[in-house]
């Protein structure tokens, strides 16, 4: 345990955000993604909810200021009428950490898993809600 860290952080998280650096990108998959089968770098977060890590995530992790959307979702396709509230909950969050962000990128579902395979890594939560799958571009520390 560290002061300021929360407890959702693991040590192998740690780690791998520590050692990310500016424009790496990191995936923060739900339950349904099939992280093992693309991750470079996997890390598994098993019964906790997307929100949560996010939310601890960005305590910690600064998003790119330098690119207009540094955070992107997995866009849903047209023929499904599906409307993912988690949305709502991740712009929450990251107002709460990043007060100028503006807008998320949307990224078509074949088009997400084909950059996925390129992040540094892939964080395997235990979120059960459809179109969770999320993926923060890391930017810099100024001071």
């Amino acid at each position: 345990m560290l002061k300021g860290i929360s407890q959702v952080i693991s040590p192998e998280l740690i780690k791998i955000l520590m050692e990310m650096g500016h424009g790496d990108e990191i995936v923060i998959a739900d339950g349904n993604f099939p992280a093992a089968n693309m991750a470079q770098r996997l890390v598994r977060a098993d019964g906790l909810g997307v929100p949560l890590l996010l939310d601890a995530i960005l305590q910690i992790f600064p998003l790119d200021q330098y690119v207009e959307k540094p955070v992107s979702l997995m866009a849903i396709p047209p023929s499904d009428s599906y409307k993912p509230v988690i949305w709502d909950e991740y712009q929450k969050v990251i107002l709460k950490h990043e007060p100028t962000f503006t807008k998320f990128e949307y990224v078509e579902r074949f088009e997400f898993y084909e950059r996925a395979k390129k992040t540094y890594a892939i964080l395997a939560s235990g979120e059960m809600a459809l179109y969770a799958n999320i993926i923060l571009k890391k930017g810099v520390i100024k001071e």
